[in-house]
């Protein structure tokens, strides 16, 4: 398959003003040339912007779109063909997740520049289902306002920032109700834009009494990019990109394994990328699926530039390994909202909790932390309302990928519902006294 499609999608990329450059007339023959070419990366891309990596005709463009990210830096364009958008539901309607006429779909990801909001609305559309443009940036959209949406239209599926139901529970807590009592319809959440550990998915699957289903997505490849099977695995679609997995420490390419992904698009037309890293660090393995798919599984820990190092670990920690020791926790505990730091090699975590469940919080976390990353923690129980203030649950409607793990000094200005001060910046005596737990 990737020796048969190699050839064409080289030919496509060379008609890009980037890719000329780089590839010239004489072209790479097939895959055993592949690895001898240079990456391509974030920063050919933010070079190239706006249209230097455009492959066709401006007449053939239907959308352009941008990574939710690049407010980090220049933007990096996303465009799209007609053929582009039919291959990429093609790819999105294979998650197990599927849509009826009978659903009614509540949209709670963002439509601005992103593609994951017009991919579910689309399929939802051509299912026939009722359609609910929530949207994830919308001053007109607040948490209580989605909840009652949920409610009274009786919403069957939700597509969300995994951040999103935890909000969402906080705000019926807040009210004093259930969150099931808000949602009595919702049979599944699709989770997509950030990666999503097991124990938070059970917890979010708890909370609110339905299954989560994972979308895994980049907006400068074309979006989807694996969904689940019917077994619920997470699936990459590599008869549609060919993947590679590049190992940060030696820089040597292989098609499974652990490392940085990086992808060559097979199909896509408006914006061809060979050899794109990703940056995300993921897990890619063939074979042992109950489903019988012959495509890799993949399991995503996270940007790799997110991740942080601490004493006495060999390998970086990533959001995702602390979100699985966090939502470990018993759920009577009521755990829902943390942040951490590495401060000089040390995780640094903070989490919000009842004051009569702090201590029990505290000594747990950190049993559940060094048991997950076999290094111990300092721990800090703040009261409900210093991470999410309790506040803007109510009024507030913007939200953004939080940086749940930042190193040290890093900003913390990381999504509206996560802006409190990172915890370095804490002066003591400013809040209420944390309940401390140290290694």
């Amino acid at each position: 398959m990737w020796e048969e499609r190699i050839p064409e999608a080289l030919r496509r990329a060379g008609r890009s003003d980037f890719y000329r450059g780089r590839l010239g007339d004489d072209l790479p023959g097939g895959l055993a040339d592949l690895e001898g070419l240079p990456l391509t990366t974030k920063d050919d891309l933010r070079a190239s912007y706006p249209f230097g990596m455009v492959a066709v005709p401006r007449r053939a463009l239907v959308s352009y779109h941008e990574s939710s990210g690049t407010s980090e830096g220049a933007p990096t364009a996303s465009f799209h063909t007609g053929a582009d958008w039919a291959e990429m539901l093609d790819r999105f309607g294979r998650n197990r997740l599927g849509m009826a006429d009978t659903d009614t779909v509540l949209v709670r990801v963002p439509y601005a520049m992103v593609t994951i909001a017009h991919q579910v609305h689309a399929a939802a559309r051509a299912a026939g289902a009722l359609v609910v443009p929530a949207d994830a940036r919308s001053t007109a959209m607040p948490l209580p306002r989605v909840l009652r949406l949920l409610r009274d239209l009786r919403v069957t599926v939700a597509a969300a920032l995994p951040t999103e139901p935890l909000l969402w529970a906080a705000c019926a807590r807040l009210a004093g109700e259930s969150p099931r009592a808000h949602a009595p319809g919702l049979r599944a959440l699709l989770s997509a834009g950030e990666p999503l550990s097991p124990a938070r998915r059970r917890r979010i699957e708890e909370l609110w009494g339905c299954a989560v289903h994972l979308s895994y997505g980049n907006s400068e490849c074309g979006s989807n990019l694996g969904g689940e099977c019917p077994e619920g695995n997470l699936h990459l679609w590599a008869d549609r990109y060919l993947p590679e997995v590049l190992d940060p420490a030696t820089g040597t390419a292989s098609f499974e394994g652990r490392g940085r992904l990086v992808l060559t698009t097979l199909f896509r037309e408006a914006m061809p990328l060979v050899r794109y890293d990703t940056g995300d660090l993921v897990e890619l393995s063939y074979g042992g699926c109950p489903c019988g798919w012959a495509l890799p599984r993949v399991r995503v820990a996270g940007r790799w530039d997110h991740g942080v190092s601490l004493r006495g670990r060999r390998e970086r920690v990533f959001s995702s390994d602390v979100e699985e020791a966090v939502f470990s926790l018993p759920s009577e505990l009521g755990v829902l909202f943390w942040r951490a730091v590495e401060d000089e090699g040390v995780l640094r975590v903070r989490v919000e909790a009842g004051d009569g469940a702090a201590g029990e919080v505290s000594a747990a976390l950190a049993g559940e932390v060094e048991r997950v990353l076999g290094v111990g923690p300092e721990v800090e129980v703040v009261p409900a309302g210093t991470l999410v203030p309790l506040e803007e649950l109510t009024r507030r409607s913007f939200t953004a990928k939080p940086r749940y793990l930042s190193p040290a000094g890093a900003s913390a200005g990381t999504g509206a519902m996560y802006q409190g001060p990172a915890p370095e910046a804490v002066a003591r005596g400013s809040e209420p006294e944390p309940h401390t737990a140290r290694p």
